[in-house]
């Protein structure tokens, strides 16, 4: 008979438990990065999150003698239900100190799906696709970069003894970007640049509203038939984009226009992950003036690529990579030039993604981190 109790999460007391576990989880671990409490608990906030305007869910803690031991929470998400399939539920938020408490938790968001008629359970999912989907299956040398997940190796043994079998590899690629293209890729950008019907133009953060809407209603388009595909909604576009205006520079997010038209983007960041580590996920009191500082013109050896996107309508084209490549070559310049940046990491890709795969390749890219999500008949 299990020792462990599973209580949900309430109170203000009981949410700052569940966030604060990871701590417990990774005090020992040289490559996982303190995330800011003050987003997590944003995320997991339905007054903040306008992700609950289409999905509800719940949290647990597992206790063993008065002790936090693990988390969970278990979702349902109405455009999931819609654009994965009737009977698709997710749990995620999954965090554990023993393959005990494991099995408890993740037997505990399976008996709630059920009672809100869940048929198959799918995760890890925190909570939705577009924040922290997958675990971490391998890349443990290396710290994650902003906006990825971090996990101990263990999970993947206990989340298998739970019945889990793999649906889908989320992969990362990683390339030194200091050097300039050559061959192929060299020449797509040269003929690119001469086409005078292609604009490539930074955002303009005088007009940021506008700008997020085009590259998130892009994005939707993009992505709308790919494997786990759930559109942003009006208010989580208004939503990422605030949460995204301070660590937007510029130079480092471009829209590319065809005739007028923006028909691809690409959205790189610093990696946020160098510059928060030492705060140790406190903003205040003096965390965030830190931060700030440190984003008015941020030197980050590594720059993530977590978004970019080419028009459904010109997939399959030659003019797609050419663009791709394009938004790629003018990026690195100034994530070279103006901030000193050494490597780059596109993703995640899913792992049948031939043609991003292709353009993430072609550079000199290789994967260092896989991310997996698994699922199970309810």
């Amino acid at each position: 008979m299990s020792d462990v109790t599973i209580r949900p999460v309430v109170t203000k007391a009981d949410r700052k438990q569940f966030v604060d576990l990871a701590w417990d989880v990774y005090k020992n671990d040289t490559a996982w990065v303190p995330p800011l409490k003050d987003e997590v608990h944003g995320l997991i906030d339905p007054k903040k999150n306008p992700w609950f305007g289409h999905a509800k869910a719940r949290l647990w803690l597992a206790t063993r003698d008065g002790k936090v031991v693990g988390r969970i929470s278990a979702q349902v998400d109405q455009l999931v239900l819609e654009h994965m399939g009737a009977g698709m539920g997710q749990w995620g938020m999954f965090e554990a100190l023993d393959g005990e408490a494991a099995a408890v938790l993740i037997a505990t968001a399976e008996a709630w799906l059920r009672e809100q008629g869940m048929t198959r359970s799918m995760g890890p999912i925190s909570l939705s696709i577009w924040d922290e989907p997958g675990l971490l299956i391998s890349g443990f040398d290396q710290p994650p970069m902003v906006m990825m997940g971090y996990h101990r190796p263990a999970y993947q043994g206990w989340i298998v003894a739970a019945g889990y079998a793999k649906v889908k590899d989320l992969l990362t690629y990683e390339v030194d970007i200091r050097p300039a293209p050559e061959g192929v890729m060299a020449r797509l950008v040269a003929a690119g640049d001469k086409n005078p019907r292609i604009v490539l133009r930074p955002v303009d953060k005088a007009k940021f509203d506008t700008e997020v809407a085009i590259i998130l209603n892009l994005l939707n388009d993009a992505w709308s038939d790919n494997w786990g595909y759930v559109p942003l909604t009006p208010a989580e576009i208004a939503y990422a984009g605030k949460k995204l205006k301070p660590i937007i520079f510029p130079e480092l997010v471009r829209i590319a226009e065809l005739d007028g038209e923006p028909v691809a983007f690409m959205l790189t960041i610093p990696d946020v992950n160098e510059l928060i580590k030492d705060l140790n996920g406190e903003l205040f009191p003096f965390g965030f003036v830190k931060l700030l500082w440190r984003l008015r013109h941020p030197r980050t050896k590594r720059i993530r690529v977590p978004l970019m996107g080419v028009a459904k309508k010109l997939h399959g084209t030659r003019l797609a990579g050419q663009l791709a490549f394009m938004l790629i070559e003018h990026i690195r310049r100034d994530a070279v030039g103006e901030y000193q940046a050494t490597h780059g990491e596109f993703g995640w890709i899913l792992e049948d993604n031939q043609g991003m795969m292709s353009i993430a390749e072609l550079p000199g890219a290789t994967v260092n981190h896989t991310y997996r999500i698994y699922d199970k008949a309810l």
